[in-house]
């Protein structure tokens, strides 16, 4: 389940804001942020963002394509929330903590809804607003995902970037008292030719929709890519490769992403006060690709989604989702990565706290030959 911090942050005050649809908005977020993380706990063993094993079993079949269109978070004003889900062959409707309802389909394409005990229909629907009038009692609720693995999910920045840009080059990291590892960066593109880069910081396709970076790179400190590389080693038999999305991340971004970050969101960037363990050059942002197409895996949330979906323990999406997710956890936490509790695709080295906090930019740091490093 979510740790007390994380649950904390979902649960604190957000502040006062200027008008009562301001407040209504975030009232709803939180609300229903909250449920996903009850909901989360009530179906999973294994909680995020601690080092305990995951077991992935089989892969299992992708749900049928006609059930899609209904997969996903369906939230109102109202505060009702409720998920469609495929899990193990069956579709199904979980609402709360309670358990959930299976969903069985007629030849004529249409869903009953069944109670477990007894054993009868509830409710039929036909389409996912069906779903809405039915289980939320309202046409109001609004089915969520964000399931395309090429769009980033995009946020509103709370005020200008060239204003907040300016202002995090102009000030430094926060000073640490403490004898640290010296620095080793490694380009991870140069470690092996199955480890592809999609840098969106590099370009519009983020969650702030304009570049961050001025080059598209990422390294990572010398234990960290090597470890990198043997979670990459023990993927390839199964058929896949690792897409990076970042690396380490000079202290002024980290300081970027807070500023441009409403405080609702926060649980999903790191302080700039305490520096963030990309800064460290000891965290990774990445995902599974197909060896054979290229193509990106698609996992239940998208990379940087806020969102509960975004949990490395939500069980919503597709069995197949799930498992891939738990898969890329898997080989990484193998070599002694630990997953973010509110990121499935963040993951920080063990030894990230002997690192000290960086902020140079791509074009400026000096290098050693990768290959020296590597052996």
């Amino acid at each position: 389940m979510p740790s007390k911090r994380l649950k904390d942050k979902l649960l604190r005050p957000v502040g006062n804001y200027r008008t009562d649809r301001r407040r209504t908005v975030v009232a709803a977020r939180l609300a229903a942020m909250t449920v996903f993380a009850m909901y989360c706990a009530s179906l999973t063993s294994v909680s995020a963002g601690q080092n305990a094993p995951v077991e992935i079993g089989a892969k299992p079949a992708d749900a049928p394509e006609r059930w899609k269109p209904l997969i996903g978070s369906y939230v109102s004003t109202e505060k009702v929330t409720f998920e469609i889900l495929e899990n193990n062959g069956a579709l199904e409707l979980k609402k709360g903590t309670k358990d959930p309802l299976t969903l069985r389909e007629t030849a004529g394409g249409t869903f009953l809804i069944y109670d477990r005990q007894p054993a009868v229909p509830v409710s039929s629907v036909k389409d996912s607003q069906g779903v809405k009038e039915i289980i939320a009692g309202t046409v109001h609720a609004e089915r969520q995902r964000y399931g395309d693995v090429a769009r980033s999910f995009r946020m509103t920045p709370l005020r200008r970037l060239d204003e907040i840009r300016k202002e995090a080059l102009a000030v430094g990291p926060p000073h640490e008292e403490k004898t640290f590892r010296k620095a080793e960066l490694v380009e991870l593109s140069r470690m092996d030719p199955a480890i592809h880069l999609e840098i969106r910081y590099a370009t519009t396709n983020n969650f702030l929709g304009t570049p961050v970076y001025t080059q598209a790179r990422a390294f990572l400190q010398r234990p960290a890519a090597v470890a990198l590389v043997r979670a990459l080693n023990a993927l390839k038999p199964l058929g896949y490769g690792l897409l990076i999305h970042d690396g380490y991340r000079p202290w002024y971004v980290t300081k970027m992403f807070w500023e441009a970050t409403p405080a609702e969101d926060r649980i999903f960037v790191a302080d700039p006060a305490q520096g963030s363990r990309h800064n460290r050059g000891c965290a990774v942002d990445l995902t599974l690709y197909d060896l054979k197409t290229g193509a990106p895996i698609e996992m239940p949330g998208t990379y940087d989604e806020m969102s509960p979906r975004s949990f490395p323990n939500y069980p919503g999406g597709t069995s197949l989702q799930r498992w891939h997710r738990d898969l890329l956890r898997h080989a990484m936490e193998s070599e002694g990565f630990t997953v973010y509790e509110a990121e499935w695709w963040h993951f920080d080295y063990k030894d990230w706290a002997e690192y000290p906090i960086l902020n140079i930019p791509f074009e400026k740091l000096n290098l050693k030959a990768t290959a020296a490093l590597v052996n």
